[in-house]
């Protein structure tokens, strides 16, 4: 079984609704197990102005499914809640599910990039990443509390 962490958000429909029931269906991808899951975070959206604030949360999965595989399960959720894609970045959405880490594997490919190339620089998934492992080095090496402290000025807050 690999590790795989993963980032969810919201910010349309009840977003903290979305981001439970998400955690609740993540429980039914096959060949995959949900091993826990961080408390819900409120973060203010990035990108166009007059966005509603996000609400985030870390999963940590154990599964046998390639990261192919679990992209798909990930956006088939995506799509059962009711997110459209229209191609534009940092847009308002019902649901966002993306595959933070699987284990330390490093991938590059048009469909997929891993770790998830924002993973560094975000504190709304950093934080709730840290609750749920505080010990973790990442990828590139580094401490995830050392990056967590880099970014201890970003609004966060726990719900």
């Amino acid at each position: 079984m690999t590790n795989v962490y993963i980032g969810l958000g919201s910010n349309l429909n009840n977003p903290i609704y979305q981001i439970k029931k998400a955690l609740q269906v993540l429980k039914f991808i096959p060949a995959t197990h949900l091993q826990t899951n961080s408390n819900l975070y409120r973060s203010e959206a990035i990108g166009p102005k007059n966005q509603p604030n996000y609400i985030n949360a870390v999963a940590i999965l154990s599964t046998r499914l390639s990261s192919f595989n679990l992209l798909h399960e990930l956006q088939s959720i995506e799509t059962e809640r009711g997110r459209t894609r229209n191609g534009k970045r940092w847009q308002a959405r019902i649901l966002d599910l993306d595959i933070l880490m699987y284990d330390n594997k490093q991938l590059h490919t048009k469909k997929l990039i891993l770790p998830h190339p924002e993973l560094y620089n975000r504190i709304f998934v950093l934080k709730p990443l840290y609750e749920c492992v505080p010990d973790l080095i990442l990828p590139n090496g580094q401490r995830l509390s050392d990056l967590i402290q880099s970014h201890s000025n970003e609004k966060i807050w726990q719900i």
